[in-house]
């Protein structure tokens, strides 16, 4: 396959290849089938070590490889769970950049000198990413607070590794026989969407203030606020959250901690955004939850953000409550309900998979059992059997997994299971109480108003048109004429067809009888029947070839 790639894109054509011939070779991707292969009703496990290392080849790659890596553990249609898990835990922490850099794109972004800003401000950042970094500042009325600035250049990398990428894609869509299927175009352009949206910091802020408002009725969670005047599109001033990362905490300060109570609430103030609000922290790794020092939770790094559509919420609550009691068949059911995608697949065999999986995770012990990795390996299943769920059901799977490992190290014997029972009633009733906002009560008041004022009318026609015999029901069914005259035809030719036998069986009775009257020396009546069964049936052939051709597409009338 000839590649034609822009000289500035190979660098990047490179590393693409290199990725393929470590995770795509041919023998891989024969090991890779017999890792996720299915034997009887026992799934087996993709190989952890083997997703462990692409992980790491992608971190080593540089901002973009890595952020298509946490776009990839969203997409449980593509790769196994294994993978899943290994890409969700990546990190980015890489070596900061010069304070030097820091002071211009803070003078640059906010239009004033740093000293005019701060009265404090450490050069030494307290995390530094990919995308930018973090700085301890104070400002001018006294408030504490974190600086987060982006990393300078970084957006045109990005904006240039995404073009070879969308190159890269085309190219390689162009020789892929299941293009149509997995088209890699499309997933750069997810890709896109998200980078961009992530390197924008005042989207980000007002992350911050929507999250910051749903959760407020959560006092054990703390979400910063952000500082309008102090933020702009590489520059984000918020609230400083002093604490230190859930993975960082010693052993021995965890049983002084609340970690059942913790670990309970956390689990419901991320069932409330998924299903409740439509719009959630997507990436809540161990790395962005922080136990403050008054034993909270802080929510921080909220650039990548989910959401959910009212419709699909009503689903997605359905089937996390099936999958959390255990009952396979309604799973399966809630499962089919949002599906998309081709009708040609075995129905029977995906709803016993489905109830399969559900029930064999049902029966994991409660130490083990991961909801989200049972919705990753649900998306998966229904992948492979040809139909799509949304891509919101593979986030949320991603999320509950980042929400198993956090709350399993506050508690190790959390059970998210019965998180999920245990709070399935408030989640309805809030739902219900969401579709009875003033806004829905005065639609349906005008609706029922509209309705009121133009019955006595329409029900006037209705009894003008039965008094005078002129009600009509039109029905979209079949053309009757059509159906009928398809009738007489089939009548006749069964009718043709008995007089044709009867002519042949009379003709070869009456070979028997002998006549005067002969035809190549047998007996000439007989052989006029069969003369004219024959014509009869020639007739009989050419008819219906040339009625029963098929007729072009018709036009329905105007």
């Amino acid at each position: 396959m000839a590649l034609s790639l822009k000289p500035a894109h190979l660098k990047r054509y490179k590393d693409v290849a290199l990725l393929l011939l470590r995770y795509g070779r041919e023998d891989y991707a024969r090991q890779l089938d017999a890792d996720v292969a299915v034997s009887g009703d026992d799934a087996v496990a993709a190989d952890p070590e083997k997703a462990q290392r692409l992980a790491r080849d992608l971190e080593q790659l540089g901002p973009t490889f890595i952020k298509i890596g946490q776009l990839l553990s969203t997409r449980a249609d593509l790769l196994p769970v294994a993978y899943l898990e290994a890409l969700t835990r990546l990190q980015d922490d890489i070596a900061p950049f010069s304070f030097a850099e820091v002071e211009k794109t803070i003078e640059e972004e906010l239009g004033a000198r740093l000293s005019k800003i701060f009265t404090e401000f450490q050069a030494e950042p307290v995390a530094a990413a990919s995308l930018g970094q973090v700085h301890r500042a104070r400002l001018r009325d006294g408030r504490e607070v974190a600086v987060k600035v982006q990393r300078p250049g970084i957006r045109a990398q990005i904006v240039d590794d995404l073009d070879a990428f969308e190159e890269i894609a085309a190219t390689l869509d162009a020789h892929r026989e299941n293009a149509e299927a997995f088209p890699l175009v499309r997933l750069v352009e997810e890709l896109r969407r998200t980078l961009l949206r992530e390197l924008d910091y005042r989207l980000e802020a007002q992350s911050l203030k929507i999250i910051g408002a749903n959760l407020a009725e959560f006092p054990l969670i703390l979400v910063p606020k952000p500082f309008d005047d102090f933020t702009s599109g590489r520059v984000l001033t918020m609230e400083w959250v002093s604490g230190r990362k859930i993975t960082a905490l010693p052993a021995v300060e965890k049983p002084e901690l609340p970690g059942e109570k913790l670990a309970d609430t956390l689990f419901q103030a991320y069932l409330k955004q998924v299903l409740v609000d439509g719009i959630f922290h997507a990436d809540p790794h161990p790395g962005n939850v922080l136990v403050t020092d008054d034993q909270r939770l802080g929510l921080i790094d909220l650039g990548m953000i989910g959401r959910v559509a009212p419709t699909l919420q009503e689903k997605l609550l359905r089937l996390v409550l099936a999958v959390a009691e255990g009952q396979g068949d309604e799973a399966a059911e809630r499962t089919l309900d949002i599906a998309e995608g081709s009708k040609d697949f075995d129905d029977g065999e995906l709803r016993r998979r489905i109830a399969d999986l559900v029930g064999l995770h049902q029966e994991v012990a409660v130490k083990d059992l991961k909801i989200g990795k049972v919705l990753l390996e649900l998306t998966r299943t229904t992948a492979e059997s040809g139909l799509r769920l949304p891509p919101e059901l593979a986030m949320l799977g991603k999320t509950l997994l980042h929400l198993d490992e956090i709350s399993r190290t506050l508690d190790p014997d959390f059970d998210p299971n019965a998180a999920v029972r245990r709070h399935s009633a408030d989640l309805i009733r809030r739902r219900m109480a969401g579709s009875a906002t003033p806004g829905h009560l005065f639609a349906a008041l005008l609706e029922a108003k509209e309705f009121v004022e133009k019955l006595p009318g329409r029900v006037n026609r209705v009894l003008d048109l039965v008094s005078t015999n002129s009600l009509r029901v039109k029905v979209d069914a079949l053309d009757e004429k059509e159906l009928f005259s398809g009738l007489q035809k089939i009548a006749n030719r069964i009718a043709t067809g008995l007089v044709l036998a009867a002519l042949i069986v009379g003709a070869a009775l009456l070979m028997q009888v002998r006549t005067r009257f002969t035809i190549f020396g047998y007996p000439g009546f007989a052989m006029l029947c069969f003369v004219g069964a024959a014509a009869g049936g020639v007739a009989l052939l050419l008819s219906i070839v040339a009625s029963d051709r098929p007729a072009g597409p018709r036009r329905r009338p105007r």
